[in-house]
Formats: structure tokens, sequence, C-alpha cells
């Protein structure tokens, strides 16, 4: 499958996505996007991510438009610092995914792109010898001649004859941002162990939970490229969570997937806390009226009778961006609706000028996943974290995937199972799984059972994948449809 724009951002194999690709990518990028004050890049730890990098900035250059290179840093970290100086950004990941893709993820001054600047993007790539329209082409032409001009003279007055664009420590304003709102003894008394691997944000997560004040233990740091998938952890990994929270006396195990956007906790016991109960956490502890969430994620927003309003889209941090704004997410501060969203994979997006305990924390509309965890472990107290969520509505959901699944014939099957209700009911009956109460094809199949539990059916829009979601009253009975579903779903792509 070649490198396309997914849930959030181009992905594809390391091997499609040439010098030539990326660079019509990036081409397409600033001419159809205000790069505005010029192009910050940032990077994840995989092997390829340098090499694509340096395409994306000797593209940029090229075009007239000022770079700052800010190294190795966490995706939210990049947009934050981008945004602060009313620039564009490009980060160099592939997420959570195997370290034999990689991709791009976009952001204009006023943050992650939409899904029509992703279709603009990839008309554009897509032109004869991968040119993009010219500086004037589609909205504010005009002025973005004016700033790709003024961009051209910060290259020729700062970079001239140099060999490298200049760097830029993007993480320092991602660290004060959590101290200025929590205040430095936020977390005192805290033991809080950060599973390192091959995250981009790795130190600067420990700088935050340090700063906070918690003690900090650092796990399994990796050299070699780790894809966390904070949505589908196995047992073995699950195994060593609660292996490592016991022997290292710890409140909680924080975590992130390799470019730092979506969250990975634990309580004390080294049990998972799930994404969308994440967030549901945070949102309540940053003040939030109305939260927005993808379909994936479980109903105890509704159930917990919290917010004014829970909004739900399809899945991807575009879809719940753009339902964001339409709320009055962005508005100046002090107007329009208190407004966060989250995903099932727990990331979290703040759209309004939030209060913590010490002070301001700045809206940031892109996904971060430093913000939820500290967030919740403040709200737990000192009862602790598996207090906390036990006060949450008791509504739990599990996820798994059937890997090496192409798309087309995934999409296939839920085109199939979502037309003919005799197909659906066999596969449901298949999956030990009762009968069906309601359908739901926000995205992919969704179906609520008679008793409440539901079964979620989605191909995954970055990898070839199967995705299978499921939400009971009980860990025990989520997992347990979802080992039922994992199973008939591997026969029926195999038939």
């Amino acid at each position: 499958m070649p490198p396309e724009f997914g849930t959030s951002g181009l992905r594809g194999l390391v091997t499609e996505l040439s010098p030539d690709l990326v660079g019509a990518h990036v081409r397409a990028f600033l001419a159809v996007c205000d790069p505005g004050a010029g192009l910050r890049v940032g990077r994840d730890l995989r092997d390829s991510s340098p090499a694509i990098a340096a395409v994306v900035m000797r593209t940029a250059r090229a075009a007239g438009v000022a770079v700052t290179d800010c190294g190795v840093v966490p995706t939210p970290a990049l947009a934050l610092a981008a945004a602060a100086e009313g620039a564009a950004a490009v980060m160099v990941t592939g997420s959570h995914i195997p370290a034999d893709r990689n991709g791009l993820k976009f952001y204009t001054p006023d943050g992650e792109i939409t899904k029509a600047d992703e279709a603009a993007i990839a008309a554009a790539a897509g032109s004869p010898a991968g040119s993009a329209p010219g500086p004037a082409a589609g909205q504010g032409g005009a002025e973005r001649v004016a700033r790709r001009d003024a961009g051209a003279e910060h290259v020729a007055r700062h970079d001239a004859g140099a060999g490298r664009p200049p760097r830029h420590d993007a993480g320092a304003e991602y660290v004060a941002r959590h101290v200025a709102g929590f205040g430095p003894t936020a977390l005192g008394g805290r033991r809080v162990g950060v599973w390192s691997h091959a995250a981009a944000g790795r130190d600067l997560t420990c700088a935050i939970f340090r700063a906070l004040g918690a003690e900090v233990v650092e796990l399994d740091r990796s050299e070699v490229f780790v894809p966390v998938d904070t949505e589908a952890v196995d047992a073995a990994t699950r195994a060593r969570l609660a292996g490592w929270a016991e022997a290292e006396r710890l409140d909680a195990i924080v975590a992130t997937d390799g470019d730092g956007d979506r969250p990975l906790m634990t309580d004390a016991a080294g049990r998972m806390i799930a994404g969308d109960v994440l967030g549901q956490i945070a949102a309540a502890a940053l003040g939030a009226e109305v939260v927005v969430t993808p379909v994936s994620s479980n109903t105890g927003a509704e159930a917990s009778g919290r917010f004014a309003r829970v909004v739900r889209t399809r899945i991807g941090s575009p879809h719940v961006i753009a339902a964001m704004q339409a709320e009055g997410a962005g508005n100046a501060p002090g107007t329009g609706a208190r407004v966060a969203g989250f995903e099932a994979n727990g990331g979290f997006l703040l759209g309004f000028a939030a209060r913590g305990p010490a002070g301001p924390i700045p809206a940031l509309m892109t996904r971060d996943a430093v913000l939820p965890m500290v967030a919740a472990l403040w709200a737990a107290g000192p009862a602790g974290l598996a207090a906390r969520v036990a006060a949450e509505p008791s509504r739990v959901t599990a996820a798994g995937l059937v890997r090496d699944t192409p798309t087309d014939r995934g999409r296939a099957l839920v085109d199939r199972l979502s037309a003919d209700a005799g197909a659906r009911a066999a596969f449901l009956a298949a999956c030990e799984a009762g009968a069906e109460a309601a359908v739901d094809r926000t995205d992919g199949l969704r179906v609520t059972l008679a008793e409440g539990r539901i079964l979620h059916l989605r191909p995954s829009g970055n990898a070839p994948e199967m995705r299978l979601y499921t939400e009971a009253e009980t860990p025990a009975a989520a997992q347990a449809l979802l080992e039922a579903g994992l199973a008939a779903l591997g026969r029926a792509l195999d038939g």
C-alpha cells in the first residue's frame, strides 16, 4: 500500500517514503497551508527519521521558508513551540506503528491540519512532476506570498551559507507548561516509573514528573525502536508493567508511544488505565464542559453526567479537532465553551485555556500524552489512581487487532457485514455476542448488543491491520468478548 493519509498524518513503508515523495508532500503543504513565521521540524527515534527529516528541511529551505531543526522531540512539544512562534511544523514519525514504517505529521501555526487540508495536500503532491500549486493558490494567497518572502529573507539573513538550519530546544516550553499549571509540589511524595523505551519524549517525560515533585524511576530505556501501541498492549507487556510496579513500589507507571501523543498509564498495582477513562478523568479535572471523542471510546463520558455535552466523531484526531472547533474550541480566552477532546488511545486535546492548581495551562489542539497522566495522578490524590478509576462509570473497553490484513480486505468485510443483517447475525453468533440492538456506521461497524455491550470493527487508517474494540461492564467481560471476536474476525478474514 503506497503512503497515504490515515487517522493522523501521512504513513507508509520506509522503502516507499522516497525523497521525491516526501519532498512533493512538503512542497504541497507549504503551498496549500500558510507556514507563518517558518517551519519547525522534529523527529522520533526511528533509524529512518533523520534522513527523512533532512529531506523535509532541505525541501522547505529550497522553497524559501525559514527552517528550524528541533531534533528529537515529542509531537505535542513541537506543536506547542511552533504555535507559540506563529510557525508551521512537520513531525517525522510513524507514531506507534513498527519501525519499517514512518510518516509525516503537518501543523499550521493554528495547530494540526484538517481533513480538508490533507485532501488538498494529497492532490497537490500528486500533480505532474511532484509539483504543487504556486504560493498564491488557495486561501490567503497574498498574505502567504508576503510571509514566504519574509521567510526567504530570514533564511538569507540567518542561514546563508550554513550547512544546516538553526537548532531549537522545543522541549523547554513543554516542560514549563506543566510546571506552570500544576506547580513544583503537585506530585510530591509520588514514586512514578517512566517506561522510556525509545519514545521521543522520554527525557522530557522524566523531567516533567521530577519538576512536579515526583520521585522518578526510569524503566527499560532502549536504543532500538519499540512500537508501543497503547490500544493493543499484549499480555506479556502487561505482566512486565505489573512486575515493575511491585518490584519498585510505584504509585504509577507512565509511558507514551513513539512520538509522545498517546499515553500509557498504570495504577500502583501495574494495572493499565484505559485511554478513554484517562481522558474522562483529565477532562473533568481540568474543568471541561464539553468533551469530543470518537465512537471507539467507551460510553462513560455520557454515563458520568459530568459534562454538558458529549460529541462523538469518526476515529482520528483531525475529526476530533473539527468537532472541537465547531463547539467553540480555540476561541479567545474567556469566550466560548470549555471544550476538551480525547481518543480511545488516550491522546488528549485541550481546546481552552484551562487553569490548574498553580496557574494557567494553555490550549493545545493536538494530541498530548503527558497532560492527561499528570492531571489524573494529581486528581487521584492520596487515595491513589485505582480509587479514582473506580469512581468512573463501570464501562470497560478492550482492543485488539488482526495484523497483516490488507485495508481493502478489511473494508470489504465491514461493508458486507454492514449491508447484510444475516451475515452480521452469523458473525455475532461466532463471537458469542448475543443479539443486536443497534448499529452505528460512523466509522467502521459498531454494534451495540441487547445487554449493552459493544463490538466495533474497523480497518486501521495507517497500517495493514483490522482493529476490534469491545465494551462491557467489567474488564473480564470486555476481554472475553474481545478474544472471541478476534477469533471470529480472523476466520472471517480468511474465508
